[in-house]
This record gives C-alpha cells, sequence and structure tokens, in this order.
C-alpha cells in the first residue's frame, strides 16, 4: 500500500479566480516565508496541490464536468435545456486558476532545487525528474482544452522576486508546448534508466511519494505510458507525424528499456489509504450524484446491453422503479418534455453508486493498463493485426477487471451485491457482433471499434482524456440535439480561456484572442 505523508505546512492551495491584484499575490507563495522550504517537503506539497483533479473531487465533478465533458462525451444522461453547450465561467475559471496554482507549487520547487550546490542537485535529481513527469500529465491536459496557454513563463512570481508586472505571462503555442514535454520525457526515460539514489534519498522518496511510493519501476512506466499516449495525441499532425511514429515503434519496440503500464496492479494512481486523511474520494458522492448527474446516457447503455457487456453490472444500477435487469439511458435526441417523463419514471439507470460515487476509496486514476493497451492497439492497427487485435482484448478485458476490481474497495453496499465476474462473460463478449476484432474489415473500423472501448473505460472515471481522444478520432460517433436558442449550437471543439486572463493579462491575451472561441480545434484535431 501506498504511504501517506502529507506536508501540510508546505499545502498552500492557490487559485487565480482573481479579482483584484491583492488576490493575484495570494496565488502565489511569499518568498520570505518560504526560505526554509526543501524540495522534498515542496514536493508532497506539489502533489498534493492539484488531488481534487485527480481523485474524484465535488468541484471537479459538480462545477467543472456535470454541464461539460460528461455531456461532450455522453458518459452521462441530463435533460436537454438551453445553452447547453456553452462551457460555465465557474467551471473554466476554477479548473484554470487550480493548475496554475499546481504550477506555481512546481516553480517554487524548482526554485529552491536551482539554488542548490551542483552536488545536491545530483543528489536531489529525482525529485524534479519525477515532479516534471507529474507536471506535463496535467498540463497536457489543460493544453488539450484550451490549446495555447501561459507556460514557460508562468507561476513564476516567486522566481521574480514578487514583481507582479514582470509575471504576468504569454501564451506558448500548444505545439511548443507538446514539443517541450515530448523532448523532456524522451530525456527522462533514459535517465531513469541510469540513474541512482542516495539510500537516504530513496528513502525521503518513499515517504514523499504518494503517487508511485518512490517506486522507480512505476515511475518509469508512467514516464513511457505518457509518451505513448501524448505521441499518438499529436500522430495525425503534419509537425508530429514522423516523430510519433518513430518514437512510438520504439518505445514498443524495446520494452526493456522503455517500459509500460502492462497490468491494473500498475495502474499510475492515488490510493486512497485512510479516509480520514486529506487523500479520500469521500466527495465523488455529491460531486457525480447531485442534480441527477450520474443519469445514464442512452448511448453507451444500449450498446452495453446489445453485446452483454460484463461491466454493465459493475458500473451501473437499475433505476428505483425499473424492472431488475433492465438498464435505460436518457436519449440526448429526445425532447425536454419526454425526456422529463421518462425520467420521472423511475426507470432511468445510473451509474453504481457502490462500486463509483460512493466508494470513498476510489483511486485517483493517472494512467491505466487499459488506456496503455488501446493506445498499443491503434498503434498496430495499420501495420500488425494480430498485434492490434491481441492489444485491443487485452484492453478490454484489463478495464473490465478494473470496474469489478474497483468495486471490492469500496465499503458502501446501496446498490447491493455485486455478481461476481465469470472469464468467459468478457470471452463471449470479445465475440460480440460490435466489439469482435475480426468483424473490423478496415483501420477506420478497427479505429472505431478501439476508440468506443476507451470510451466505455473512461466513462466518468478519464474525462479530459475521454474528450480528448473523441475529438482526435471522431469517435465512437454519436449524435446530439442540436440547440437552436444559442449561437453554440453543438459541443464545442475547445474550451475558451476564463475571463479573467482577458482583465489582468490582457496584453498576452490580446496576443490570442482571436482565437479564443468555442470552435477552433487544437492542433492534433485534424479531422
Amino acid at each position: 500500500m501506498k504511504k501517506l505523508s502529507i506536508i501540510l505546512g508546505v499545502v498552500f492551495v492557490m487559485t487565480f479566480n482573481a479579482c483584484s491584484e491583492s488576490d493575484f499575490a495570494d496565488n502565489y507563495a511569499n518568498p520570505s516565508k518560504i526560505s526554509d522550504a526543501t524540495v522534498e517537503k515542496l514536493y508532497s506539497g506539489f502533489l498534493y496541490a492539484n488531488q481534487g483533479y485527480v481523485l474524484p473531487d465535488y468541484w471537479n465533478y459538480f462545477v467543472v464536468l456535470r454541464t461539460t465533458i460528461t455531456r461532450y462525451t455522453q458518459a452521462v444522461g441530463w435533460i436537454n435545456t438551453a445553452a447547453q453547450y456553452v462551457p460555465g465561467e465557474a467551471g473554466i475559471g476554477g479548473r484554470w486558476g487550480s493548475y496554475y496554482g499546481f504550477l506555481a507549487h512546481y516553480r517554487e520547487m524548482e526554485k529552491v532545487y536551482n539554488a542548490l550546490p551542483t552536488e545536491e542537485q545530483a543528489k536531489l535529481r529525482i525529485f524534479m525528474l519525477t515532479a516534471t513527469i507529474y507536471l506535463y500529465d496535467h498540463t497536457q491536459k489543460v493544453v488539450d482544452l484550451h490549446g495555447d496557454i501561459p507556460f514557460s513563463e508562468a507561476g513564476k512570481l516567486s522566481q521574480n522576486g514578487g514583481d507582479y508586472q514582470a509575471s504576468l505571462p504569454a501564451y506558448d503555442t500548444a505545439q511548443e508546448i507538446y514539443t517541450t514535454m515530448l523532448d523532456g520525457l524522451q530525456g527522462f526515460a533514459d535517465e531513469l534508466n541510469s540513474i541512482s539514489l542516495d539510500p537516504a534519498v530513496a528513502a525521503s522518496l518513499e515517504t514523499q511519494d504518494f503517487v508511485n511510493n518512490g517506486d522507480l519501476v512505476l515511475w518509469k512506466k508512467y514516464c513511457n505510458s505518457l509518451r505513448l499516449r501524448m505521441l499518438t495525441r499529436v500522430s495525425a499532425s503534419a509537425d508530429f507525424s514522423a516523430r510519433s511514429q518513430s518514437e512510438i515503434a520504439s518505445i514498443l519496440g524495446n520494452a526493456v528499456q522503455y517500459p509500460l503500464v502492462d497490468d491494473n496492479s500498475e495502474n499510475i494512481q492515488i490510493d486512497v489509504v485512510d479516509i480520514d486523511s486529506p487523500i479520500h474520494s469521500k466527495s465523488f458522492q455529491g460531486g457525480l450524484e447531485d442534480w441527477d448527474g450520474n443519469l445514464a446516457g442512452k448511448a453507451m447503455i444500449d450498446h452495453m446491453n446489445t453485446n452483454a457487456d460484463p461491466r454493465l453490472r459493475a458500473m451501473f444500477e437499475e433505476g428505483e422503479d425499473a424492472v431488475p435487469g433492465v438498464f435505460i439511458g436518457i436519449d440526448p435526441l429526445m425532447n425536454e418534455a419526454d425526456q422529463t417523463a421518462l425520467f420521472n419514471t423511475g426507470t432511468v439507470s445510473i451509474y453504481n453508486r457502490s462500486s463509483l460515487s460512493r466508494n470513498q476509496y476510489f483511486p485517483g486514476l493517472l494512467i491505466t493498463a487499459a488506456e496503455v493497451s488501446f493506445l498499443k492497439a491503434e498503434a498496430y492497427a495499420a501495420t500488425n493485426d494480430a498485434m492490434a487485435k491481441a492489444s485491443y482484448e487485452d484492453g478490454v478485458t484489463q478495464s473490465t477487471e478494473f470496474y469489478y476490481g474497483v468495486r471490492d474497495l469500496s465499503a458502501d453496499e446501496i446498490s447491493g451485491p455485486l455478481t461476481p465476474l465469470v472469464p468467459a462473460e468478457i470471452t463471449a463478449y470479445l465475440g460480440s457482433a460490435d466489439v469482435n476484432w475480426d468483424n473490423a474489415a478496415t483501420t477506420a473500423d478497427k479505429l472505431e471499434l478501439i476508440a468506443t472501448q476507451k470510451w466505455i473505460s473512461f466513462s466518468v472515471l478519464q474525462m479530459p482524456e475521454s474528450w480528448a481522444e473523441m475529438r482526435r478520432l471522431d469517435a465512437p460517433s454519436l449524435s446530439f440535439q442540436v440547440d437552436n436558442s444559442n449561437p453554440q449550437t453543438l459541443p464545442p471543439t475547445r474550451w475558451i480561456y476564463p475571463s479573467n486572463e482577458s482583465v489582468y493579462n490582457t496584453d498576452n491575451y490580446n496576443a490570442v484572442s482571436g482565437s479564443d472561441n468555442l470552435t477552433t480545434k487544437i492542433f492534433w484535431d485534424v479531422n
């Protein structure tokens, strides 16, 4: 089990939801107050700073996701309303502010590290290396939501000695940030193979690191799996296609040098060890369930029903007044009155509360074995059908076993007992009409299968990744009600920037304002 050692004295949660310069100042550490901070202590504070966007959290689910990505992906069902595809300022601003507070933590650790003697830097290198991998994971998500963002000069108020004006950051292009991250991860992958830790440093890392508990093998797998995700994400972009093809082949062709997450026991995640600690999933219940945010969507339920998906009973539960064993989802193409009438029958299915929302031990997911297997399947799809099929079927199996595995963590019983998984169910599912790899005649058909399985596996658990993959692949193909009450008639292709960027970072915002709309695609979205 992973240790929990949060250094609460350095956990200063910062946001950018500023309304004045004094509020802006509060978003950063006061250099005079943390002059005695150490890299090791700042490391735990950094990991903790964005835990609400890793572990299931009320704000993220209820304010950020409920009216945005869960709908754009149809991971949930909802009652149609006016302006339903326009992301709200509270959600956008909250997530943006959380990220930049998180980045400011990293910059402070970077500042303290850079001030150390060279010999001490070498000794503590592992902290900066692993922190940067974690930073890049979350930076990728923000880039994939917005496109160009402030990055290379962002979060440096402390490094700039408290000079606010000098700390207003310019926007880096999304392509520049991806290049920086891919270059860094490529180097880190090799460095992790040769790094040697002082015993005291290794013990300190084990204590401070509540992501991988100081396990360097897992950090290698995290680094390379993240590389595989990012390289796949940009693989259709003209500027990255050759690089992606070359580096993905290198990763998949050398498992010893570039190991990947291969099994659910290796999932990169934040485990909940003690629900009375700050690391828990107590807020998952209200975040997902409040205002009926846990309703099932018709497309996912129909696919699972039609093909006897063994995940169905672990992921969902029947409506309170439904016939036992009958699962129903909300159709987004129905009008509001008919949707409401269906909802009022009490027969609409909901996400399984004991497995998910009331499972206070639910882990904070970063990268899972199923996701990696589906990425591998895509890489092989056009060139090695046997390997693609094996990876695809591995992904389905790992996803199914994952959902039953997290149910085993739960102490909640509101949803009733869960019938155990029988391996033959997975075999039958893999042979069903809409899942069977051998029924896919073309590469496009194979990608549709992979995309659909990613979508089900991500469900409401890895929402930014789900939406990014759906935009990139244009699959699975979903239909939405056209909202003629608003200029944004269908789900957007990106999020806009929070309004305070134009107010407090005006000159830099103005340089990118021409593309600040809901229809400008992220550079990797070329379909």
